[in-house]
């Protein structure tokens, strides 16, 4: 009796151990989760660290994704790959787990809280994320809506067909203004039978059709499709109204302290950003009145993914690059990254010259 007495009671503190050692492990992995519980009982939300970094990064790396399955496919990925690599998996594999390893390098400790934890707390984490993007996204458009108004005409000037600040049947190719500017480029607008055609929907609009809105002056050149592409002053006014404030898009460039760039330390233009900031204007000048990523009519994510994919195109490089540093010059004419270029004859510019010949010489042998 004694000796089954003892087992017992051996087996009650293991089990005790284990629950405690269970407990603390959880406690300790997830010490960030347990203090936002205050925050979701009060519905203060908006104050969280993770749903403010899900703002932030929806806006400026990535917005079409769903973060509990970015997490959770993520990590699984990660154990993956200890066998393997990642340029073993599809196209659109390794673009997901280039955001998601972005998106773990962007917040410290963010790693440590996956990896120990268990599904249900990595969809939670993913959950919160999710919350700031789409909340993020959602006020944009809101605020955007009404705001492009202004932008569509000279300052000063007023529509001679005025639109509906609320109501958006009468934008899109419904009116003449926002028309021309969604019309995409290397389609005339002034042609009476492209115009009824794309009113009626006969003409369907894919998102890789880019529209007239994304060139500097409204201007295409079919010779030379990157003169001006992603330049115009409406996509500017956009960016501004967003990261730095709406009051900065009529006064200097500069990150306002009340901005989303300030708040989160921006100081330079991200692919991710123009690419989402180009979306959005897409959508307010179109005539559809919710934002879906599904919807066929904007084909909104099919036209982010295709600015992303040609902004990350490796072969785009030396044009990706000129237009980025052309964009951070713009809205953040004071930040180091904007100033800093390479000297005349130093080591770095001739080693770049160097480069640029070799891969001439390269291209030329392939041909």
């Amino acid at each position: 009796m004694k000796i089954i007495l003892l087992l017992n009671l051996r087996a009650n503190v293991v089990a005790q151990h284990f629950i405690l050692a269970r407990v603390k492990r959880r406690r300790l992995c997830f010490d960030l989760l347990q203090s936002y519980l205050a925050d979701f009982a009060s519905n203060r939300t908006s104050s969280n660290p993770l749903v403010l970094h899900g703002q932030h990064f929806g806006r400026t790396v990535f917005a079409m994704c769903n973060y509990p399955a970015l997490l959770t496919a993520g990590i699984l990925r990660l154990e993956e790959l200890q066998d393997s690599s990642i340029e073993d998996y599809p196209a659109d594999v390794c673009q997901e787990h280039r955001v998601f390893m972005e998106l773990i390098d962007s917040y410290p400790g963010l790693l440590d809280h996956l990896t120990n934890g268990e599904e249900e707390d990595i969809i939670h984490l993913g959950e919160l994320m999710g919350k700031g993007a789409s909340g993020a996204r959602g006020d944009d458009t809101k605020t955007l809506k009404s705001a492009v108004l202004k932008w569509l005409v000279p300052r000063g000037q007023a529509l001679i067909l005025p639109l509906s600040r609320n109501i958006k049947s009468d934008h899109g190719f419904n009116h003449e203004v926002t028309g021309v500017l969604l019309c995409p480029a290397g389609l005339d607008w002034s042609n009476s039978e492209t115009k009824q055609s794309l009113k009626s929907g006969e003409t369907a609009v894919h998102g890789d059709q880019w529209p007239m809105f994304l060139y500097a002056g409204y201007v295409y050149d079919p010779e030379d499709p990157w003169t001006g592409l992603l330049k115009s002053e409406i996509l500017v006014f956009g960016f501004k109204h967003i990261f730095t404030s709406p009051s900065s898009v009529d006064k200097e460039p500069k990150a306002m302290r009340s901005g989303n760039a300030y708040l989160h330390g921006m100081k330079s233009v991200t692919k991710g950003s123009l690419a989402y900031i180009a979306t959005q204007i897409w959508f307010s000048l179109s005539s559809s009145s919710i934002f879906s990523r599904t919807d066929t009519v904007t084909d909104s994510e099919n036209f982010y993914h295709s600015i992303l994919d040609l902004l990350e195109d490796p072969d785009e490089s030396k044009e990706v690059v000129d237009l980025m540093t052309w964009w951070t010059r713009r809205i953040f004419p004071n930040s180091s990254s904007s100033q800093r270029c390479i000297s005349k004859n130093s080591v770095l510019s001739k080693i770049q010259e160097k480069c640029a010949v070799l891969q001439e010489r390269a291209a030329m042998g392939t041909t």
